[in-house]
């Protein structure tokens, strides 16, 4: 991938980490102003190697179809789908954005980077059945969740996942739900397709090998990024009118080097984790799905245990997982000192609060780093009851840092989802938190433009350009039934996606 020698004095804009969100955030921006000089800087030496990369994350394709987590029961036995409907509808941007690429001729093949693939949800128990049933129900009432089929019937399961059948006791109660207009992504391939694109527009540089140590104001508003050059040891400055942080773990720190008030608080908590992973092609060729089951009592939402298909590089394999575990590094390529580099006096107290609170949470994840491999298997075979060590190994996931954030009813909470902070005068944005993450990315990125760009989102600026990269923008497909139908065809015909 081109790179320049040497980096500007200045651009428009400077974004930090060359990620999936900030490979889609150039993307955007250079479509609604060509002439925008952008400069992308990445510590590595190359793009989507942290949580971008296919292999450090399964669940990509999230459009909360099947990740029970975001549909918690309430007291009553009715479920709670209003998370679930919110990400779903997000992930309808990403498509939206991907369709107006290939229709261009940015990417030219969608199958580079995605691919139809089921979401399925699957339990066994009694009260695990009444609760998937009682989601069906609520969700499948909704425009949304057109298309998604219940079974009981273990026949019918093992039809649509024969694995997950294979071996499993008779009588034991059970039941899935299917959703074929699903897809598998791998953002990892979509960030190298989308800095391809950018590199050959004038007025886009990507730099690897370039360290951020500081981001500070200047008098002139403007701001100066320090860099040092892993490989010369130079170091190096840029100023720019705009900077993003999305460098995954590693932007916490950044966000407090910034120095804006908005950001005074916030911490994060790392979370690693591990797969099991099959690349046997006659094993893998027979489990065509994204197979989510319930998260353990207390654990985090990204330890939400799935049996996933992955296709990656025209190579299709399994993971199952992930076991959670604790590493003090805030990204898988980073230092264990960068959690405790993160304590400051604004964020100490939020951090004690949310340490107070979370001993469930902090038993759960030494629980997983003290099992054994053999206790790892034992959970594999609860969802693919016939499998054999030998056919599995072990890699490990990318890093995950949970946001702790300041709180007016407490000293802190704990938060699993992404959080965009951004400064008063609009000039400096970081994305904090992991997941849906890089699911959401062309939403996340419409979030930036409307809290840091608004004066440019107008009918003789932005806004005709962006509702023809985005046609639904302003439109709510939650409560739009036909605009949903609508888009969902359209995408799903030149993504070359299932549609129901």
């Amino acid at each position: 991938m081109p790179t320049s020698a040497q980096i500007p004095e200045r651009a428009d804009i400077v974004m930090v980490g060359a990620g999936i969100m900030s490979a889609t955030l150039a993307t955007l921006l250079k479509e609604l102003e060509p002439s925008l000089k952008i400069v992308v800087l990445e510590t590595l030496k190359d793009c989507a190697q942290e949580s971008s990369n296919g292999w450090n994350n399964a669940g990509t394709g999230h459009a909360a179809n099947c990740e029970m987590n975001y549909t918690p029961a309430r007291s009553d036995g009715t479920v709670d789908i209003s998370k679930a409907l919110e990400v779903n509808t997000e992930f309808d941007i990403s498509r939206q954005l991907w369709t107006y690429l290939v229709k261009k001729g940015a990417i030219p093949n969608p199958q580079a980077f995605i691919n139809p693939c089921p979401h399925m949800s699957f339990v066994w128990g009694e009260d695990n059945v009444n609760y998937l049933r009682q989601r069906f129900k609520q969700m499948s009432s909704h425009h949304c969740y057109r298309g998604m089929e219940y079974s009981e019937d273990p026949a019918q399961i093992e039809q649509w996942t024969p694995l997950i059948m294979e071996g499993r006791s008779d009588g034991e109660p059970v039941a899935a739900t299917r959703i074929i207009s699903g897809s598998d992504v791998d953002y990892g391939a979509l960030t190298h397709l989308l800095f391809d694109h950018l590199s050959q527009q004038s007025g886009f540089e990507i730099h690897y090998l370039k360290h951020v140590q500081d981001i500070t104001r200047q008098n002139d508003n403007r701001w100066c990024v320090e860099i040092h050059d892993t490989h010369s040891k130079h170091h190096e400055s840029i100023q720019a009118g705009f900077v993003f942080i999305g460098a995954g773990g590693g932007a916490i720190e950044l966000l407090q080097k910034s120095g804006i008030p908005e950001g005074h608080g916030y911490g994060g908590f790392p979370v690693s984790g591990i797969w099991l992973r099959c690349d046997i092609d006659s094993i893998s060729e027979r489990h065509h799905a994204k197979v989510y089951g319930k998260a353990a009592h207390g654990s985090p939402p990204m330890s939400v245990p799935h049996l996933d298909t992955r296709i990656i590089g025209d190579k299709k394999s399994l993971l199952f997982g992930p076991y959670a575990g604790f590493s003090s590094r805030f990204l898988k390529q980073g230092s264990l000192t960068d959690m405790f580099r993160s304590v400051h006096l604004d964020n100490v107290i939020p951090m004690l609060d949310v340490a107070k609170d979370n001993w469930q949470l902090t038993e759960y994840l030494v629980s997983q780093v003290l099992q054994s491999k053999n206790h790892q298997f034992e959970m594999l075979r609860q969802y693919y009851p016939m499998a054999r060590h030998h056919d599995w190994t072990h890699a490990v996931a990318g890093q995950r840092v949970q946001i702790i954030k300041p709180s007016h009813e407490k000293a802190g909470v704990l938060e699993f989802g992404t959080e965009l902070i951004s400064s008063s005068n609009h000039s400096l944005a970081a994305l904090l938190g992991a997941s849906p993450g890089a699911s959401t990315a062309a939403f996340i990125a419409l979030e930036v433009l409307e809290k840091c760009f608004a004066d440019k989102l107008t009918d003789d600026g932005w806004l005709p350009q962006l509702k023809t990269i985005i046609p639904t923008y302003g439109i709510d497909l939650k409560t739009d039934k036909e605009a949903c139908y609508n888009t969902r065809k359209q995408t799903a015909a030149t993504l070359n996606l299932n549609f129901v």
